[in-house]
């Protein structure tokens, strides 16, 4: 796209998935997602399995694609495109959201619009189907930024959304996880292979970013652990001065260091070039303690159309 670069600073199938290209003469917009830093079973993983994965994927990133192409906004972008992995048992979010030690959910989401820096953001929902939406009803409909637990559930059914029961959430396969984690005495990381923390990133045809990212954390997680992906600044960050960033992985690292508006305030502030902002990350200890994945959007006038 036009005056746009997207740098996946970590591509691990399936991902991160990117809008193609319009014509020369069609309007420019462009769109990123992700499914999740980390690496699949390869025992797990049949051509039906990974058939699966690529469709859900897909039907994301036509859901946002068509709001772009249509010339809607890049945050009704972002939101479009969350909602069916959310909606997905596959991902780590909404209905494939992995199980606390408890043996129950609690969702994490944020988003961010570029063009003034508004935020909003939830932690700790559990009778919210898609917590992307509620992130952005703080954003829109209250005076704060971040809402959490029972207060954001509290708010939820003030603003009409829909109380989703606990069996929705419980998927066989994360009932699974955690009852493995918790025979073998395992880590998260032991059975977390793929963090299925899902995310979007896009600009619109009038030049606005936005970025989203909605997770159920990581499997056993307890005292109410929260990460990166409702932290703004942390796990999601936008600003049209300079980019729009979605990231996935071990969240304790991201919080340290604020890695979505770190990379949004050196791209700022030196003007530097996207090729600068993947130094540094390489540089970062965080970067380096855990594998994750980070979808950036830089505009810059130096720059056309779609690096992949």
């Amino acid at each position: 796209m036009k005056n746009l670069i997207a740098l996946i600073a970590l591509a691990l199938m399936p991902a991160a998935a990117l809008a193609e290209a319009p014509a020369p003469d069609a309007p420019k917009w462009s769109l990123a997602i992700h499914g999740g830093a980390g690496t699949l079973d390869p025992a797990q993983m049949t051509p039906e399995r990974r058939a699966e994965y690529e469709a859900a994927l897909q039907a994301a990133l036509d859901a946002g694609a068509k709001v772009l192409a249509e010339g809607g906004s890049a945050m009704d972008a972002v939101k479009a495109a969350i909602i069916p992995m959310e909606d997905s048992p596959l991902f780590n979010a909404g209905k494939g959201a992995v199980l606390t030690w408890d043996g129950t959910n609690e969702l994490d989401a944020s988003i961010m619009d570029g063009r003034d820096r508004s935020a909003g953001a939830v932690a700790g929902v559990k009778t919210v189907k898609n917590p992307i939406l509620l992130a952005d009803k703080v954003r829109t409909d209250s005076e704060h930024v971040f809402l959490m637990g029972a207060g954001a559930e509290a708010f939820a059914l003030d603003k009409g959304f829909a109380v989703t029961p606990p069996e929705y959430f419980a998927t066989p396969a994360r009932r699974e996880a955690l009852e493995r984690m918790k025979a073998k005495q395992l880590s998260a990381l032991d059975v977390d292979h793929k963090f299925g923390t899902v995310g979007a990133v896009a600009l619109d045809q009038k030049g606005n970013l936005a970025a989203g990212t909605s997770t159920g954390g990581m499997t056993g997680k307890r005292w109410g652990r929260v990460g990166d992906a409702p932290v703004i600044g942390a796990g999601t960050y936008a600003d049209n001065r300079a980019c729009a960033v979605s990231a996935t992985g071990w969240g304790e690292y991201f919080l340290r260091v604020g890695v979505a508006h770190e990379i949004c305030a050196f791209k700022a502030s030196v003007y530097a070039p996207c090729r600068k902002v993947n130094t540094c990350l390489a540089n970062c200890r965080a970067w380096r303690c855990i594998r994750r994945l980070i979808l950036l959007f830089c505009p810059t006038p130096a720059q056309s159309g779609t690096v992949r």
